[in-house]
């Protein structure tokens, strides 16, 4: 059975991918969508790597925003899924790379415990622009608080130089600049550009899950 794993970012959680794991899950794909939000880059991708550990072949991963540093520093992959995600080298962390737009920037609202979270009418302006109004509340009533410095973490090695890598650029994406997203795409094997907002998998699962299913056709294995 092939398998996918699903790696969210920054104040999102597994369930925002459920219509693509429901569609890859359907076409009988086994796919895993690790829960981040452990406090660090290092302990989210230790997190997913006992995800990818698990499975008996190499699997696909696919990491969104903040979710492409996690799947960066991974072991064993068998093709890696950039969507509007970060794709740090040697030294670079996301919030290095440029990290938010200032439109994100301005939903950000920090908290007492030192986490921050999203306000919820800026969090659909910046991430779910393109979804009709109830899926966007839907989207948005999912988010959580974010423990702090996780964009800043650094990946231990570069997933990308080891497997193959595709990328997603978001060309309406209003939390990470398209442009930054073009000069990081740079860096893996091939590069796709959708007219989506930034989380075509609330707004577009249909073309996540055809992405998915179109990579796994043609397996490669890790190197």
């Amino acid at each position: 059975m092939p398998s996918a794993v699903l790696v969210h970012g920054l104040y999102h959680q597994p369930d925002h991918f459920i219509r693509v794991t429901e569609g890859l899950r359907a076409a009988g794909v086994c796919v895993i969508a690790p829960a981040l939000h452990r406090g660090s880059l290092e302990a989210d991708t230790a997190a997913v790597q006992a995800a990818v550990d698990r499975l008996e072949e190499p699997p696909l991963v696919l990491g969104h925003s903040y979710g492409g540093s996690v799947i960066t520093g991974l072991r064993g992959v068998g093709q890696l899924v950039y969507l509007a995600a970060f794709v740090p080298d040697a030294g670079e962390s996301a919030a290095g790379l440029g990290g938010a737009s200032d439109r994100l920037r301005s939903a950000i609202e920090p908290q007492p415990d030192g986490s921050t979270s999203l306000d919820p009418r800026r969090a659909v302006d910046a991430l779910y622009a393109d979804c009709p109004e109830r899926l966007a509340a839907w989207a948005v009533g999912l988010l959580r608080p974010q423990a702090a410095g996780c964009g800043r973490g650094i990946p231990e090695r570069q997933s990308w130089k080891h497997a193959p890598s595709s990328y997603v650029v978001c060309t309406e994406d209003r939390a990470i600049d398209p442009d930054l997203q073009r000069v990081m795409a740079a860096r893996c094997d091939s590069v796709r550009a959708w007219q989506s907002g930034h989380s075509p998998f609330v707004s577009r699962p249909e073309r996540v899950i055809d992405l998915a299913l179109e990579l796994l056709d043609a397996p490669a294995a890790a190197r």
